[in-house]
């Protein structure tokens, strides 16, 4: 039998300190239409500014230009042309950093767009360390998970809230509840987590003393005797309130922070193997980074 879960708590000081600031606090960006000229009847030009993004990608367009691929909160992921960014007098060169909130500006109906204008939002510096190869790992399944111009504002937040646990020094044990929490609302928001209240296959209901793993091709099923990764009902059904909430971020960052230390061994491990299906690769670029760094030190 698989152990139970612990009772919920309140959050630990250091928890609650890490949540403070977390929800994005970001107006609504203004969209506009017009006529292009020269150009047929009906062609529009789609001007967006004052759009809360992050830079989750970029790579070279020509000798002083890049391409751009930015999370934003209305639009999703968008592909931004940034004219003249590599020269040293750009306005773009300092600002086109990845983990920092910015307010872009852009124009144009091609699938990549011209970036007009882009401002530095404020709000906490840059991560370093293992925080800011985890911010990268964050940004690589965005890149591979999220189809463009398709909007997940919850998912934008959630980000943001990340962002801002990986910026505020925390500790290593909360740096990866953080990971966890965010890894479980990217595949719901799209669309790739099973319901954890339930076994897939037949409905069944959880019961909290049995042990139950989540599989790529299956979903959340009990747990064989060879299963290395498991973890008990009680475990998934309090995840399951967790990402109900109001603030989910916040809840299931609680959630995953109080599983014992083992049950958030398994989960990570879980997790891994269904993110690792849906990108389509056996190991991330940035998770093999990070595995040879520490191999090395």
């Amino acid at each position: 039998m698989a152990p139970s879960g612990r009772q919920a708590g309140r959050p630990q000081p250091r928890l609650a300190r890490a949540l403070g600031g977390s929800r994005s606090a970001v107006s609504a960006p203004a969209v506009h239409a017009g006529a292009r000229s020269g150009a047929g009847l009906g062609a529009v030009v789609k001007r967006v500014t004052h759009e809360p993004g992050y830079v989750l990608h970029r790579y070279d367009w020509s000798e002083s230009s890049v391409i751009v691929e930015a999370f934003t909160r209305a639009h999703g992921r968008v592909a931004l042309v940034a004219k003249g960014a590599k020269r040293p007098s750009s306005n773009f060169r300092p600002v086109l950093l990845p983990l920092q909130q910015l307010s872009l500006n852009w124009g144009g109906d091609a699938e990549i767009r011209t970036l007009r204008g882009a401002e530095w939002g404020g709000g906490q510096v840059m991560p370093t360390g293992d925080a800011l190869l985890s911010g990268y790992y964050a940004n690589e399944l965005l890149m591979r998970l999220l189809a463009r111009e398709d909007a997940h504002p919850r998912l934008f937040d959630a980000y943001a809230a990340l962002v801002h646990v990986l910026a505020s020094g925390q500790t290593e044990p909360l740096v990866a509840a953080a990971l966890r929490t965010f890894e479980l609302l990217l595949l719901r928001e799209t669309g790739h987590l099973p319901a954890l209240d339930a076994q897939t296959l037949t409905f069944a209901p959880l019961a909290t003393d049995a042990a139950y793993r989540l599989v790529p091709e299956g979903g959340l099923r009990a747990a064989h005797a060879d299963d290395g990764a498991w973890l008990a009902g009680a475990h998934w059904q309090a995840l399951t309130g967790a990402l109900a909430d109001e603030a989910p971020f916040s809840a299931t960052l609680q959630a995953v922070a109080q599983l014992p230390g083992d049950a958030r061994a398994s989960l990570r491990q879980q997790l891994r193997e269904l993110l690792h299906y849906h990108c389509g690769v056996g190991t991330l670029r940035t998770r093999q980074l990070l595995m040879d760094i520490q191999a090395l030190s």
